[in-house]
C-alpha cells in the first residue's frame, strides 16, 4: 500500500501472519505489517515501526438480526450479514468480527469478553440504547473505545428514542447514515 506525503512514500509490507480461533471457534488469520519510509532524495528504506492489524468487534443488539425484513422503510432491505461481507472487503487491513444477540446479559458478556483485547467496539444497542444502565456500566469499565451507531436517525423518530444511556460512555455516536454508519465507525476507530 502506498500513501504519498510530499517527498516521502509510506510503504506497508506484510511481515508476519498468525492463526488463532475466534469466539465461534473458526480459524482466523492475523497479519502484522511493517511501515517503511522511502525518501525520493536518498532512495533508502528505513523501518519505522511494526503495525499490527487492528481488530474491531461489531456488536448488534435486539431485533437487528431481522435487518432486511424488519421495517425496510426505516432500516433498508439488506441483511447485516450481506453488509458485513461488503465491510470486510472495504477494510482488508482490519480484522472485523461480528456478534448479535437479543439478550441484554449476553451483550454485556460479549462487551466484557472483547473490551480489553480488541482495538475498538462498534455497538448498535438497538432498543437497549434507551433502557440499559447495565450496558452503559459495562462500557464504562472497558479499556477500548466504543462507538455507538444507529442505522436510522433516532432523533427523527419517536421521542423515547431521543435519549441514550450509552452515548455518555461511548467515544462517539454515529446515527442516521443507514448501514454506512458502521463504515464510518470503522474509520473512526482506525483513526483514533
Amino acid at each position: 500500500m502506498y500513501n504519498d506525503h510530499g517527498n516521502t512514500i509510506l510503504v506497508f509490507i506484510r511481515v508476519a501472519d498468525s492463526k488463532y480461533t475466534n469466539d465461534t471457534g473458526e480459524w482466523c488469520l492475523s497479519h502484522t505489517f511493517s511501515l517503511y519510509t522511502v525518501n525520493h532524495n536518498t532512495e533508502y528504506i528505513q523501518n519505522q515501526k511494526n503495525i499490527a492489524m487492528k481488530r474491531i468487534q461489531i456488536i448488534n443488539g435486539p431485533n437487528l438480526n431481522l435487518l432486511g425484513k424488519r421495517e425496510p422503510t426505516v432500516y433498508g432491505n439488506q441483511t447485516f450479514e450481506a453488509y458485513f461481507n461488503e465491510l470486510k472487503l472495504l477494510f482488508p487491513e482490519v480484522q472485523l468480527d461480528y456478534f448479535q444477540s437479543n439478550t441484554e446479559g449476553i451483550l454485556i458478556d460479549k462487551l466484557q469478553e472483547t473490551g480489553f483485547s480488541c482495538d475498538g467496539i462498534i455497538l448498535n444497542g438497538g432498543a437497549y440504547t434507551h433502557t440499559s444502565i447495565a450496558i452503559a456500566d459495562a462500557i464504562r469499565s472497558l479499556t477500548v473505545p466504543v462507538v455507538e451507531v444507529h442505522i436510522s436517525n433516532v432523533f427523527q423518530r419517536e421521542e423515547y428514542r431521543h435519549h441514550s444511556f450509552l452515548s455518555e460512555v461511548c467515544k462517539g455516536c454515529i446515527v442516521g447514515f443507514g448501514m454506512d454508519s458502521y463504515r464510518l465507525a470503522v474509520e473512526a476507530i482506525i483513526r483514533f
